[in-house]
């Protein structure tokens, strides 16, 4: 049953949208009424090929260092209406932390948890195949149930240096068309982490923007040089940036980017 962390709730309160003015700041989005049945049944009703190399690179990244050791905490940060980010740390956390601000995203993950939608087992089958770490865990969602809390939490406002893994995928850049709140938003994610834990982090590349349902979000449009200049300050030397192609999704983005490297000790 998910459980509520009591770190995040003095100060994550999201400010109603700005009527008087077009947004541009993450505070003026409607975050709480994100369709997040219509952006599951769009992104993640069927498993797709830029998800197998997204899978592919974390699932490869977190076996490679993880797998002889079972980490406290996780957190998947911005977990939205997608699961498969907390299914590839699963062989590697006690606990994950589903981390998510809006309202109608959390009834989503708290309800999916109980009773995930079929289409994940092709997710986890491809991360099943042939990667020695997830192969012993036969009923995924039966555990991730019993591992998983949902959470409310803002990106802005983590707690720092706390989990010993984490995931973001398609946050930072997806919350706002301001280059500085993206870079806060990468930061702090990474921040969250203790030194030297290891992370992956998916962002799309050069988007222009979503909608879902029938609401627009925004984006700020981001390359590998962006990505690498915001992580910077915050991470290891040795972070890795590898592109993804994807050309179907939507309109309006260039394929999309994953992140794996460590926080800086």
């Amino acid at each position: 049953m998910p459980i509520r962390d009591p770190r995040f709730d003095s100060a994550i309160d999201i400010a109603p949208p700005r009527v008087d003015a077009e947004p541009s700041v993450n505070a003026d989005y409607p975050w709480d009424v994100f369709d997040s049945a219509a952006y599951f049944e769009h992104n993640y009703s069927s498993l797709r090929s830029d998800d197998e190399q997204i899978i592919d690179i974390v699932a490869g990244f977190f076996q490679k260092n993880e797998q002889r050791r079972l980490r406290a905490q996780a957190i998947d940060v911005g977990a939205g209406a997608n699961l498969y980010p907390a299914l590839a740390m699963l062989p590697f956390a006690a606990e994950l932390t589903l981390c998510e601000r809006g309202f109608s995203n959390r009834q989503w993950l708290e309800a999916e948890i109980l009773t995930p939608h079929p289409s994940w087992w092709q997710f986890w089958s491809h991360m099943n195949a042939g990667r020695a770490a997830y192969q012993p865990i036969k009923n995924p969602f039966d555990l991730l149930g019993r591992r998983a809390q949902v959470t409310k939490g803002n990106i802005f406002s983590l707690p720092a240096g706390s989990y010993d893994l984490g995931t973001m995928f398609f946050v930072a850049e997806s919350i706002t068309n301001r280059e500085s709140e993206f870079v806060r938003a990468t930061r702090s994610f990474v921040n969250s982490l203790k030194p030297r834990a290891p992370f992956a982090a998916a962002f799309m590349r050069n988007s222009s923007g979503y909608r879902v349902g029938n609401r627009s979000f925004p984006a700020c449009s981001v390359d590998e040089d962006d990505v690498r200049a915001a992580l910077a300050p915050v991470v290891a030397p040795n972070v890795t940036i590898q592109t993804v192609e994807s050309r179907s999704l939507r309109d309006g983005y260039c394929g999309m980017m994953v992140a794996t490297g460590f926080k800086k000790a």
